[in-house]
């Protein structure tokens, strides 16, 4: 789904995910391609927002032809559609992808998996919220609830422990 091309090209990952319905995948992409519009405003990007999702189960689908399917049709977008990893789908996925459209990101050896710096931004906005809320951006006496531990939410528990696994050291302040 393209939601938005008013800035750019609509940039989004592809999510592969065993919806039970066509349906329930429509929804959730016309949802999900409307979030990166937003998200890419306010991080002030010059573009817009989009999002792919494949049914299927991940352990019965994946395949080169299967990537490299998805990778044509990208394609046929003539630009105005970029895609990445998301929800079941990783970097090595997207060098498939990337074997037929120069549009997509998030390769192995460029800029990669987005899902530390995700974390690191949802980590950033917490202590944020922290700082205008309470005063202070400790996380100190604080329970934190994360919702989901794919790859996004794995490299966020670890900043909330005080781990950094980028620089594979603990931070100063530990949760």
């Amino acid at each position: 789904a393209i939601h938005d091309t008013t800035l750019g090209p609509a940039l989004g990952g592809t999510r592969l995910w065993n919806y039970a319905t066509e349906e329930e995948a429509i929804e959730d992409v016309l949802r999900l391609s409307r979030g990166m519009t937003y998200k890419a405003a306010c991080a002030g990007l010059n573009i817009g927002g989009g999002k792919t999702v494949l049914i299927g189960d991940p352990k019965e689908v994946k395949s080169e032809a299967y990537f490299r399917g998805l990778g044509r049709f990208v394609q046929s977008l003539n630009g105005r559609y970029i895609t990445a990893e998301d929800v079941n789908t990783t970097t090595k996925d997207m060098l498939y992808v990337s074997m037929e459209t120069d549009h997509v990101v998030g390769l192995p050896g460029k800029s990669g998996n987005p899902s530390p710096v995700t974390a690191w931004g949802v980590f950033a906005g917490l202590k944020a919220t922290l700082k205008e809320v309470f005063g202070t951006d400790s996380l100190t006496d604080r329970t934190i609830a994360v919702q989901g531990a794919g790859q996004t939410g794995y490299f966020l528990i670890n900043y909330l422990l005080g781990y950094d696994l980028l620089t594979d050291t603990f931070t100063k302040e530990k949760a």
